[in-house]
């Protein structure tokens, strides 16, 4: 049923007062569709011309005109008949499903920015965690600042320029030692740095005990540790860091030239490399490439008599290569000792294990849970790598850049990367006490991760950033 208003079909307007009009659509005998169009006249009840006259003739010539354009334009917008309409419906789902999918975007959209508004509030929540944890150790290092002991003599005068207002009298007097340690709370101590002022007649007992590759074996106090001098470069990536070694105590066929050198970049580290002398070292030309049968953690290896010692990846263990059997002779765990990452030094590299070699013997630095992270000191039996004598220190393994050991006393570094560090720290075995220290220690290429000492050179050797190098010492008679 139409509507009560005008309808346009093909540009004719018909009146509508609710009378029934049909259109039909078939072909013809020629096969071609054709439209027609029948509604009742609102006036007469019946035709008194069944023919028509010419009005009514002109104006369905007009109405088949009409009809004609507009099968035209239905042709050229999708074809007639029931194919055109299977196109238009085609077309409406094409439009309909990317309307669907908009939809389903926009709703990915906003859930995403839910999430980022949520990643937003715990941002904030953490921001302002950090904040708080700033603000009170802002505090806690003002007051330690305003407790700070001052020294005598001259030191009241220099106090007293830093801290206008407080009376160096009456200040707490600094201690002439370094505190033991306290376990509880579980808190680390900081050390404080002086310098050690050596009188002249000491300095002149220095000139022998300093001479690298003298026969004497007095031992003495570190004093004074000299300029680098760079022996070779490392050629790759793998040489970021390293260890690089001489025997203080050959055996034969090897001497005390002889050279070794790993490369421990990587997580199958088994080269070891054997050079004839230091300078062929520098040329970067091996005489010699052992393949350990376990790969190295790290590189805290050394070389004494006639054996490489490692820590063993992955393990809290020591072992012992025979560098003329080529083969693993001794492994030993050291109880509780951290491994992979628990109390490395400061600069990391998994330096939980590091041996060492002194004039006194094979020593192995580490630090158990027991030990709260502090630096323990073990004595051990080179053949068997049984352990003779435990020490434990005051001092945070993870709070120093590394360590050596000279005559039986631990030295710490305080800095890996700063190119001024200090010699900030020293235990000494045979007394079972410490100090601080002051000692300057250069860090020319910025990544110090290794130094070992030499008995027999009375030398430091360090790998630093790609380079190797050695740093003469001076020690003074006890």
């Amino acid at each position: 049923m139409l509507g009560a208003c005008l309808v346009l079909l093909g540009g004719l307007a018909l009146g509508c007062r609710g009378e029934r009009a049909y259109l039909t659509r078939a072909d013809d005998s020629t096969g071609r569709c054709t439209y027609s169009f029948t509604v009742a006249s609102p006036v007469e009840a019946a035709c008194p011309n069944a023919g028509g006259g010419p009005e009514v003739r002109a104006e369905l010539a007009s109405l088949a005109a009409r009809l004609s354009r507009l099968e035209s334009r239905e042709r050229g917008a999708g074809g007639s008949g029931p194919r055109g309409v299977e196109a238009g419906g085609a077309r409406d789902s094409q439009q309909a499903a990317p309307a669907g999918g908009l939809e389903d975007a926009y709703g990915e959209l906003l859930r995403a920015k839910s999430r980022l508004e949520e990643e937003k509030g715990r941002l904030e929540r953490e921001n302002a965690e950090l904040r708080r944890r700033l603000e009170s150790s802002t505090q806690e290092i003002a007051r330690l600042r305003a407790t700070r002991c001052f020294p005598g003599g001259e030191g009241h005068d220099r106090e007293a320029v830093r801290a206008p207002g407080k009376d160096p009298a009456h200040a707490a007097p600094c201690p002439t030692t370094a505190p033991g340690w306290n376990p509880q709370p579980l808190t680390y101590q900081e050390l404080q740095s002086e310098r050690t002022e050596v009188p002249a007649s000491r300095m002149l007992e220095e000139t022998v005990l300093s001479r690298p590759g003298t026969e004497d074996s007095g031992c003495g106090e570190l004093v004074w540790v000299g300029e680098p001098v760079v022996f070779g470069r490392a050629d790759s990536i793998a040489g970021k860091y390293g260890v690089w070694m001489k025997d203080p105590e050959p055996v034969p066929p090897f001497t005390r030239e002889t050279t070794w050198r790993v490369d421990t970049v990587g997580t199958e580290v088994r080269q070891l490399f054997q050079y004839e002398a230091a300078e062929q070292l520098a040329q970067g030309y091996p005489a010699k490439v052992h393949i350990l049968p376990r790969p190295l953690e790290s590189n805290g290896a050394v070389i004494y008599r006639g054996g490489l010692f490692f820590q063993p990846r992955r393990s809290h263990a020591v072992a012992r290569y025979d560098l003329r059997t080529e083969a693993i002779t001794a492994e030993k765990e050291i109880p509780g000792a951290g491994y992979h990452g628990q109390y490395p030094y400061a600069w990391g590299g998994y330096t939980d294990i590091d041996l060492a070699v002194d004039e006194t013997g094979l020593w192995v630095i580490y630090s158990t849970e027991k030990a709260r992270g502090a630096i323990i000191l073990s004595k051990l039996d080179p053949e068997t790598l049984e352990i003779r004598q435990t020490w434990q220190t005051n001092i945070r393994k993870r709070g120093v850049a590394n360590s050596f050991i000279i005559c039986g006393t631990l030295y710490t570094i305080s800095s890996y990367s700063a190119p001024n560090a200090t010699i900030n720290f020293a235990y000494n075995t045979t007394t079972g006490t410490s100090r601080a220290l002051s000692i300057p220690f250069e860090n020319r290429f910025r990544y110090l991760s290794m130094v070992d000492y030499n008995p027999t050179e009375r030398q430091l050797f360090a790998w630093d950033s790609f380079n190797m190098v050695t740093y003469p010492v001076r020690l003074s008679q006890v």
